[in-house]
Parts: structure tokens; sequence; C-alpha cells
């Protein structure tokens, strides 16, 4: 089991930053890949960047490549996300989810183990 816990949601203006954090506990978190989507009201679940086990490969949705970057410090535990150039399109539940397959994926049906999320809002 894993425990995923996502935190450093909230509101900013369009054009700002934020950075969201994901701690994990339980089985060693350095052997997942990790990765964080999204669900916008009214909206399905999105993927939204994904980081292999190592850290070593990345990967992003279209939507937010060149604004985004995810990392991990398997040191602590922990994945982030940092949001830049955010736009009001980004306003969503934001939710941090962990796969034993450790390389890039993609499907949100590979992910075996997901937080709660954290609201981001993103204000005109």
């Amino acid at each position: 089991q894993v425990q995923l816990v996502e935190s450093g949601g909230g509101l900013v203006q369009a054009g700002g930053s934020l950075r969201l954090s994901c701690a994990a506990s339980g089985r060693t978190f350095s052997i997942y890949a990790m990765g964080w989507f999204r669900r916008a009201p009214g909206e399905e679940r999105e993927f939204v960047a994904a980081i292999s086990w190592t850290g070593g490969s990345t990967y992003y949705a279209d939507r937010v490549k060149g604004r985004f970057t995810i990392s991990r410090d398997n040191a602590k535990n922990t994945v982030l996300l940092q949001m830049n150039s955010m736009k009001p399109e980004d306003t969503a539940v934001y939710y941090c989810a962990a796969s034993s397959r450790k390389f890039i994926v993609t499907s949100s049906s590979q992910y075996e183990y997901w937080g709660q999320g954290t609201q981001v809002t993103v204000s005109s």
C-alpha cells in the first residue's frame, strides 16, 4: 500500500504560479512511477504530467507543456508539480497517483494509488 497526500493548492491569479506537493508513505516510494491528473468541474479526469521511477523521464500533456514541471525526490518520498503561467482553464482538483509500472504512464487506469486531491483555482 502507498498513501498519497497532496498539498499546495489554492487561489492564484492568471499568469501566476503554484507548486503542488505529494507526500508518499507506505511501500518503497522509489519503485513507483508518479503522475499528476486533474478534474475540472463537469469534466472527466485528465492526465497532466508523469515521471518515471528514477526521475530520469518526464512527460506532459500538451495543454501544460512548457508551463508545468514535474519532479521527484526519492529521499524525501515527494513528487512536485511546479505550475507557472497559469490560466483559468487550469482550475481543477489536482490528484497525485502512483503506478507500479515504474516508467511513464499516462492512463489513469494504470495507477494503483491515488491521493484525495487538492483544489487549484486560477482567477482571470
